[in-house]
């Protein structure tokens, strides 16, 4: 992957079937994985499951890489979920990766800001301890179906939220894991906050939306129609070329990686159908080949 190595792309798989995962789909040309833990960690062993996972790694051409560690449960009301962050904190390492991404927490059922004392004290010696271990922590950017006000896992859904969340732990190890998404079906453009906030997205979730504006113009946001849908890259709104070129212009380098499951059109029997399509696409919008300049 000469000269396309500072932005790969690849996809998310579950941690429990990675290695055996990887084996099967690596051939289509992913060039990262994402492992995702649900919402603990449990009592998997990292170190065996890291020397597994490097196994099937070393068997595909173009070598791959593990990109981040997930885990998405309530950080700041389940202890289990924030052992588990320091767990995958110190065996990131063991992965060959540097980001361990999740959700920020929230106190259900109130507003962000009674959520913020507790974050810090969570994430304030996470964070220590993730800049300790060259590791990075990014708070994936999805409301879960919460609003400023109330919701019930994850306080980083806005850009007000990620300043008061940054200025209750000033880190450089903290940041995001974002995706346009999650922007769009807030009706939040999400090219302008990328540009802005460049600088602290650490992982970068390729998953995209539809927004079906005669839906929101007639019906608004709040009442029983759907006003978007979540779609895999290639399939919603977002031009990735731009998304790319942003990153790329902003100095990121880690990787994109499909989340899948939730396209309604590409899922179930067509799921890898779709994830191949947003792998395909993203290739293009990455500059398609790389070709070296002449000498």
């Amino acid at each position: 992957m000469p000269g396309h190595d500072d932005i790969r792309l690849g996809t998310i798989v579950f941690a429990e079937s990675a290695a055996a995962t990887i084996r099967q789909i690596a051939r289509y040309g992913f060039e990262s994985f994402q492992l995702t833990f649900g919402n603990q960690v449990g009592d998997r062993d990292l170190a065996k499951l890291a020397l597994e996972v490097r196994e099937s790694l070393m068997q595909v051409e173009g070598r791959p890489v593990v990109s981040a560690l997930g885990v998405y449960g309530n950080p700041l009301i389940d202890e289990q979920v924030a052992r588990d962050f320091a767990r995958l904190i110190d065996g990131a390492a063991g992965f060959g990766c540097d980001v361990v991404s999740g959700f920020a927490g929230r106190l259900p059922d109130e507003p962000i800001d009674a959520s913020l004392p507790r974050f810090a004290e969570v994430f304030a010696p996470l964070a220590a301890r993730a800049a300790d271990r060259g590791v990075r922590i990014a708070f994936e950017n999805c409301a879960m179906e919460g609003s400023w006000q109330r919701g019930d896992r994850n306080i980083a859904l806005s850009p007000a939220a990620w300043e008061k969340m940054f200025d209750a732990v000033p880190s450089e190890a903290v940041g995001l894991e974002w995706e346009p998404c999650h922007q769009l079906v807030q009706l939040i453009d999400p090219l302008p906050q990328l540009r802005r906030w460049v600088d602290k997205v650490f992982h970068v979730h390729g998953k995209d939306a539809t927004v079906l504006w005669d839906v929101v113009r007639e019906s608004g946001i709040g009442g029983s129609a759907t006003f978007a849908h979540h779609r895999t890259p290639g399939f919603g709104d977002t031009n990735w070329t731009d998304v790319i070129s942003t990153l790329r212009m902003g100095g990121y380098q880690g990787a994109i990686d499909i989340e899948g499951w939730h396209d309604p059109v590409y899922h179930g029997d067509l799921e890898m159908t779709g994830q191949v399509r947003a792998l395909r696409y993203l290739q293009e919008c990455r500059g398609g080949d790389y070709v070296p300049n002449p000498t």
